[in-house]
């Protein structure tokens, strides 16, 4: 999005609001080019969102209003339900503008609005989806496509930020002094709304945003590990979140025999987290041993287990049908699997008959214990021979 390329960014500022020092460490992580499949989605939705409202505002005509949504019917990410889905933002847009027009008659909307918070955080701005202003109020509706993290506008900084942004550019013209802020996430089926008075925000961006962003923009402050490692780069190997949750490991049970409820619900709660943590901690090394050749003391890449496929259904029957097995032992809607055939027909007699007709694909390479059985691979090796190769061909 918009406000992804300033450094203390109004998405990311959960983290460095928190961890100050986590933009620093950050920004030793490359980015992911073109962003994920779930930011592209999310941006494809948010242009048709600028479009519908664009139309409605009278800001382009019919004829350029079909044929820009005609082209971002052509992207390969689109599908009939995302329209659907963003309408349900743009109406509340249109609704609540209706709203605040009906009690001013120099009520605004204002579409991808640049919204400017470098007053307290430096070189800080970000993009409002739809900011709506009049009758004192000055409004942000935010549209969230993701279904994967319900995100929700109390106390949201993301939205704050735009409010402390959107109360900068228009308190000159209007005098306002409430900021609500909502936000619509269709897919969860999720509207949800918040709002301050403009002295409490101002308050809260003197002395919460304003110390916090001087710190993160020197990388200075202490790590503070929380739910806002969740999209930190640096999650994987960050020494204080690897601490908190290592420090759980010497919890000081009341009974050294028995836990209790509570402590039970203590251990099931941090779990998760720690579950999620060595999951980030495991994937980051398997990158580092497919990208770099990393090698990591006690462990080693192996070919991941896989499944056997059949090459052709059709062949396969027929052969089968041949041997005086009927279709409907073959089937059970559609054709049964592997095992299941193997227990029909007897296994040696389906590797004889099959043959090449059933394969098994190799296994994505995964790290494991140096203990287990698997061989070794190193895709380093593997990839230079095929480059010795190449130059022999």
């Amino acid at each position: 999005m918009p406000d992804a390329h300033a450094k203390l960014s109004a998405s990311g500022s959960s983290r460095w609001l928190n961890c100050t020092p986590s933009i620093s460490l950050e920004s030793k992580f490359p980015e992911q080019e073109g962003g994920g499949i779930f930011a592209r989605e999310g941006t494809l939705a948010h242009s048709f969102g600028e479009l519908i409202l664009q139309r409605f505002n009278r800001e382009i005509d019919k004829a350029k209003f079909i044929r820009k949504r005609n082209l971002l019917k052509n992207h390969e990410l689109y599908d009939e339900t995302m329209i659907d889905h963003v309408e349900v933002y743009t109406s509340v847009v249109i609704e609540k503008f209706q709203e605040a027009h009906a009690e001013d008659d120099d009520a605004v909307l204002s579409i991808e609005q640049r919204l400017d918070y470098s007053k307290w955080a430096r070189g800080g701005f970000g993009t409002g989806d739809a900011v709506i202003v009049g009758n004192g109020v000055v409004e942000i509706v935010d549209l969230k496509y993701g279904k994967g993290v319900p995100v929700f506008a109390e106390e949201n900084s993301q939205l704050m930020l735009y409010g402390l942004g959107a109360y900068h550019a228009f308190e000159s013209v209007y005098d306002l002094h409430t900021v609500k802020m909502t936000i619509v996430q269709p897919r969860l089926d999720s509207i949800t709304e918040f709002e301050m008075d403009v002295s409490d925000l101002l308050d809260w961006a003197d002395n919460v945003v304003k110390p916090a962003a001087l710190l993160a923009d020197k990388g200075e402050g202490e790590l503070v590990p929380g739910s806002w490692c969740k999209f930190c780069k640096a999650k994987s190997i960050c020494k204080a979140r690897a601490e908190a949750n290592l420090t759980f490991t010497s919890y000081d049970f009341k009974d050294p025999r028995l836990m209790q409820p509570d402590e039970i619900g203590a251990v099931l709660r941090q779990a998760a987290e720690l579950s999620s943590w060595a999951d980030d901690v495991k994937k980051f090394a398997l990158k580092e041993v497919e990208a770099k050749g990393v090698k990591f003391p006690g462990w080693k890449l192996v070919e991941g287990r896989s499944n056997r496929k059949y090459v052709d259904e059709e062949t396969i029957i027929g052969v089968l049908e041949l041997e005086g097995y009927s279709e409907d032992e073959l089937m059970n809607k559609k054709m049964k699997g592997i095992g299941d055939l193997e227990k029909l027909v007897g296994k040696k007699k389906v590797d004889t008959i099959l043959g090449d007709l059933i394969v098994k694909s190799p296994g994505r390479p995964t790290l494991v214990l140096e203990s287990d059985k698997r061989k070794e691979i190193s895709l380093k090796s593997a990839a230079v021979d095929d480059f010795a190769d190449d130059l022999e061909n």
